[in-house]
């Protein structure tokens, strides 16, 4: 009898071994074809390096740059390309005003004068130390001999913080886009996982990873502060603001990162490295520290390891360049159910016009500037806003003549806003797989901009006098022969500027 059992058990237990191993073959093939299906767009796509932002009020292309991932193009002229709407923007006279001189305490930061001699014992020369993934490093106070992020800082000031026309913007972008990573570390505070990124040069980037598809929309019912933040939103932010002319977000740039390579094996983060795991389709993802979405549940996902970012440029640190954090008046209240101040008093406006430090200087028009930026991309979420200690109170309702003029530009079709704006955003690196943002979001910044030109509409009706609207930051020659120029330009059907 056992004979018998064992004749039958052991074609049996064969045809058992058999069968597990077909089931995991098919379970790999399986496993295989859904990451080939996942990851296909993203691997067959070589990313294109960015091109030279065209600078306002030059009018001859510089000679494109190469780099490793192909031809650095050079600037998107009308004269290069056809006829660029872009480009026309910012040769239009609203983009090429002069420029007031600078003064000593207008810049953040400042090399040094050099010393005497005697006053020193050694070269002025700044020299690095040996450290592994850096450039062996010599500066001096000469500009040539600084790295671009170097030059960004040095060219912050109390208006703005980049000269459009500088030249070092364009090399800054390029390393943003290009330069090796050498470090990846978390960025403490925040709600949602933001790393710092560093270059062999010392310069650091704000790296934000994509979280969701760029076509995705957001609940309607979600409160405004549940939605996660998005890396072609930041890059967006950066064109838009260009585009305004306000420059007061730093340059952002669009990246294809390496999951792997450029974060998983470089950093030093020892909590960060913990958060790392492989998916079930093969995809290598992390989740990081942080107060609300850092966990698996909210893992950041390569494809299988590409992962595509936002890379922005670093300000300077706090030591050299101390900041201060004031509370926006026109703050959500962060309640289901209870208003803020602003939306119960009717008179809010007034009293803030009379309390420090919006009662002098220009700081509550830049705030109208910020709001203005804030309500065109749809960021309900401005609680505070910071400014660099140095230059006080007087950096940083009314509106600047300035900015009105920029908008009815904007408006008018032969510079329409969401039609520069398609044509700066395919300036980036990341919009060779996809259009960072969608024919529906360009379209928003049109009723939207619409409606912040309703609004100073109602205002000027309501008020005897424009100065009660208007901020006056222009001469009175040069306003009035913008305003004779934009009414010449202007259509019928729309309302002439009124000066």
């Amino acid at each position: 009898m056992r004979h018998i059992m064992r004749r039958f058990t052991r074609p049996a237990c064969l045809l058992l071994a058999c069968l597990s191993l077909a089931l995991h073959l098919l379970l790999a093939v399986i496993s295989l074809s859904v990451l080939q299906l996942t990851c296909d767009p993203l691997s067959a796509i070589t990313p294109k390096a960015p091109r030279i932002l065209p600078d306002a009020g030059l009018t001859t292309p510089r000679a494109g740059l190469v780099n490793p991932a192909g031809v650095f193009s050079g600037p998107l002229t009308s004269s290069g390309l056809g006829h660029s709407k872009l480009a026309a923007l910012f040769e239009h006279p609203l983009y090429t005003l002069p420029r007031l001189a600078l003064q000593e305490d207008d810049r953040l930061l400042r090399v040094k004068a050099r010393l005497q001699a005697s006053e020193v014992d050694s070269s002025q020369e700044w020299v690095s130390d040996t450290e592994d993934g850096y450039d062996a490093t010599h500066w001096n106070d000469s500009v040539e001999s600084h790295p671009a992020w170097l030059r960004f800082h040095l060219g912050i000031s109390r208006w703005e913080l980049y000269d459009g026309r500088d030249p070092a913007l364009p090399a800054l972008m390029e390393q943003l886009a290009t330069h090796r990573i050498v470090s990846a570390v978390q960025k403490t505070g925040g709600t949602q996982l933001k790393l710092v990124m560093s270059f062999p040069n010392y310069g650091q980037a704000l790296f934000k990873p994509m979280k969701q598809d760029r076509n995705e929309e957001t609940n309607p019912n979600l409160f405004y502060f549940s939605d996660f933040e998005r890396h072609n939103a930041e890059i967006a932010a950066f064109h838009l603001d260009r585009v305004l002319g306000f420059r007061r977000i730093p340059p952002v740039v669009g990246r294809l990162i390496n999951v792997t390579k450029e974060i998983k094996h470089i950093t030093t983060d020892r909590k960060l490295a913990r958060t790392f795991y492989t998916s079930p389709v093969g995809n290598v993802c992390f989740y990081g520290q942080c107060s609300y979405y850092c966990s698996p549940e909210h893992a950041i996902c390569g494809c299988p390891t590409n992962l595509e970012a936002s890379l922005a440029a670093m300000l300077p640190d706090l030591s050299l360049a101390p900041r201060r954090s004031w509370r926006n008046p026109w703050r959500r209240s962060y309640s289901r159910s209870k208003l803020a101040q602003w939306e119960k008093d009717p008179d809010f406006c007034g009293t803030v016009k009379k309390t420090l430090p919006y009662n002098k200087g220009t700081r509550l028009v830049d705030l109208i500037d910020m709001t203005i930026l804030d309500f065109l991309m749809s960021n309900m979420d401005r609680h505070h806003y910071e400014t660099f200690e140095k230059f006080g109170n007087d950096t940083f309702i009314l509106i600047r003549r300035s900015t009105f003029l920029r908008l009815r530009l904007l408006s008018l079709p032969q510079f329409r806003l969401s039609d520069v704006m398609r044509e700066s955003l395919t300036l980036d690196p990341l919009a060779s797989m996809a259009p960072l943002l969608s024919e529906p979001h360009l379209i928003a910044l049109d009723r939207r901009l619409s409606t912040v030109l309703q609004v100073v509409k109602q205002c000027q009706q309501q008020h005897s006098t424009v100065e009660a609207v208007i901020f006056d930051d222009l001469s009175a020659h040069i306003a009035n022969s913008f305003a004779s120029g934009l009414q010449k330009n202007t259509s019928n059907d729309q309302e002439p500027w009124r000066s």
